[in-house]
């Protein structure tokens, strides 16, 4: 065999600079599909079969839904439904059950004034920690038994592997994996199951990436919030019949910030702490199939819904009690909480906030869903949490505290952006099993959400 003299190695050398990256990935592609095609060739020659591996309606479907003009849109289509039936599928049954806890806690009330218990004891089992579970669960578990088996259902449809497709090549320029779009989706419903999902993820370092930015996508918990506010203030200044789609419109664009932010983000971590190469995987796009009705209930209401609700109780119940301490114990003629927001103040002035509202996310660590119920309550000072019978009193209550609709509007990019509840930073540690990753996972959203909302507050004061 002969042998290659200086004269063509350094012309075989300068050949391989001149190739940029992009052009290599694309002869890495074309011999890969060039592999499977001759695969696929040899296959037909010698198994007899009446169906291709993949159907030709099954090659339509995939030409529009994965198309580059199309992919998209579609995605963002579906999405928004699934979004759509989620809210508006779990209005009615969270009302149900925060009444039927609610009259639990009337009879718990009941029970202890009979047993002649000290009203601080009634006050911390019953007005703090049920209370809080009881507002938890219903905002948390009318949603999840409805995202989680609608996620599961296009799971079970084989359309989440084109999603990862679809996204792929924005996440391969974040230098992050395109899996991390399934895991990134899997967020919208509960971030701690979002967290879990990074699992399917086989490089440790873009996994990492992915449960530190899954925290940028809204969960449930903070859904209610930013729908509220919306509906309020964003919805208000438009004309009433167009009220609902003004409202809609600010929450899908707070949702596709969070996603530009989880690019983002993965892309700084990408090149300082997690500096490393994406790595290329062969996705398969597998056959549509009929998905079954009985597996997906199993999965997605047991091994999803159930464990990450059970999470949320274990942080919930403490906090709930924390919180009544805190509003009941006074100093002077003012609560501990009422001293602590108004330590907060100046420096939530700054961010178009104000210091209860930054004690109300303190508070709220456990479980993000009792934010607005500890806002509301401190300033009511009723020493409870609660929700007010309509969003007209709501509105009232905020533009007496001065709020505007900026102040709206910084506070629902402070809970789009900051750190995790309780839930997830507990799922986040047992995933890592690292205590460092755990607090950046804390202090990196923290740290985002004070910039963005600092300069959305210092830019509206100018104009």
């Amino acid at each position: 065999m002969g042998t290659l003299n200086p004269t063509h190695t350094s012309f075989l050398s300068g050949i391989d600079q001149e190739i940029t990256p992009q052009e290599k990935q694309e002869m890495r592609d074309s011999i890969v599909g060039s592999i499977y095609s001759c695969a696929e060739a040899i296959a037909e020659r010698v198994i007899n079969h009446e169906q291709n591996y993949k159907s030709e309606l099954d090659r339509k479907i995939d030409n529009v839904v994965t198309s580059r003009l199309l992919g998209i849109p579609i995605m963002l289509a579906l999405l928004g439904a699934v979004l759509w039936l989620t809210v508006t599928g779990a209005n009615y049954p969270s009302q149900a059950l925060a009444a039927l806890l609610f009259r639990i806690q009337d009879q718990l009330t009941t029970l202890f004034t009979l047993a002649g218990a000290p009203a601080w004891l009634h006050g911390v089992l019953v007005l703090g920690m049920y209370r809080g579970l009881a507002w938890v669960v219903s905002v948390m578990l009318p949603p999840m038994a409805i995202f989680f088996p609608l996620f599961t259902l296009l799971e079970d449809l084989g359309y989440l592997p084109r999603v990862a497709f679809n996204l792929d090549r924005c996440f391969k320029k974040a230098c992050a994996h395109g899996k991390q779009a399934l895991t990134m989706c899997m967020g919208f419903g509960c971030n701690a199951a979002g967290v879990i999902s990074c699992r399917i993820i086989e490089s440790p370092r873009e996994r990492l990436i992915a449960i530190l930015t899954n925290n940028f996508v809204p969960c449930n918990g903070r859904f209610p919030t930013l729908i509220t506010l919306s509906m309020i203030f964003m919805g208000g200044l438009a004309a009433s019949a167009y009220g609902a789609a003004a409202a809609t419109a600010v929450v899908v664009s707070l949702v596709l910030v969070g996603v530009m932010i989880t690019l983002l983000i993965s892309w700084l971590l990408s090149k300082t702490i997690l500096k490393g190469v994406p790595s290329f995987f062969t996705l398969e796009l597998p056959p549509y199939r009929k998905p079954k009705v009985g597996s997906i209930l199993i999965r997605s209401l047991l091994d999803r819904t159930i464990f990450v609700l059970g999470r949320a109780v274990m942080v919930a119940a403490p906090a709930g009690a924390v919180t009544w301490i805190l509003a009941n114990i006074y100093i002077g003629d003012m609560s501990v909480i009422a001293h602590l927001a108004g330590w907060l103040d100046p420096f939530g002035r700054l961010l178009g906030l104000d210091g209860i509202i930054l004690m109300a996310f303190i508070l709220g660590l456990p479980a993000n869903e009792i934010v607005l119920p500890i806002m509301i309550m401190s300033y009511l000072s009723s020493g409870t949490m609660l929700e007010l019978d309509s969003l007209h009193a709501l509105r009232a209550l905020l533009a007496d505290n001065g709020w505007t609709w900026l102040t709206a509007l910084c506070m629902m990019l402070f809970s789009l952006l900051h750190y995790p509840c309780g839930t997830t930073i507990l799922t986040i540690y047992k995933e890592t099993k690292s205590i460092k990753w755990t607090v950046l996972s804390v202090l990196m959203p923290l740290g985002t959400a004070i910039l963005i909302t600092l300069i959305a507050a210092q830019l509206a004061s100018l104009f």
